[in-house]
């Protein structure tokens, strides 16, 4: 049995689960979202509470799971609390700018390279700190998937760490040509 499957949801108050066959519809104070999900987990709202249950002993069944039930505890807690990511951008020159609904970095390139910012997600830049950017939404994947493709506008490199890293992530550093000729005299 899955530990993690078996754990019933508990629906915070303000928030509703609508069920139409595979399909799960949250709305809460804070937005709504929908998914569909496969029919070897079924998926039972009562008594203010959300559980998921296997409808066969499948390896499918088994590995879905887990990942039915988390994906439906993040539903609820996107439409709750929300979710937010941070990035910090390093190097000299190196910044953000965000204008409409798109974000404008520039990264050591020829050109400005424009980002669109997706339906759902909220892109700020600390007030305080100019290079921190701010993703934030409900929907946890979607967050998730919009840091990722701004990190990978330009990766961290491991010499000097320049470039778009999450904050908090450690960069691990090489030694440069420099170094290395002063470590084998």
């Amino acid at each position: 049995m899955s530990r993690i499957g078996k754990n019933p949801i508990k629906i915070p108050s303000g928030v509703t689960v609508e069920k139409k066959e595979n399909t799960i519809h949250v709305k809460g104070p804070k937005g709504e979202l929908t998914a569909s999900f496969h029919p070897l987990i079924k998926i039972e709202i009562a008594d203010g509470s959300i559980t998921c249950s296997r409808t066969s002993e499948s390896k499918l069944a088994k590995s879905l799971h887990g990942l039915t039930r988390t994906l439906l505890f993040n539903m609820t807690e996107g439409v709750t609390k929300g979710f937010e990511k941070k990035l910090e951008i390093v190097g000299v020159g190196y910044r953000a700018t965000v204008s409409g609904s798109k974000i404008v970095f520039s990264l050591g390139h020829s050109h400005p390279i424009d980002f669109p910012i997706p339906k759902g997600i909220k892109i700020d830049l600390d007030k305080e700190k100019k290079n921190i950017i701010i993703i934030s939404g409900i929907d946890k994947q979607l967050i998730g998937e919009t840091a990722a493709k701004i990190r990978a506008l330009r990766k961290p490199e491991p010499y000097k760490g320049k470039g778009i890293k999450y904050l908090g992530e450690h960069i691990a550093r090489k030694a440069g040509k420099a170094a290395a000729a002063a470590k084998e005299k």
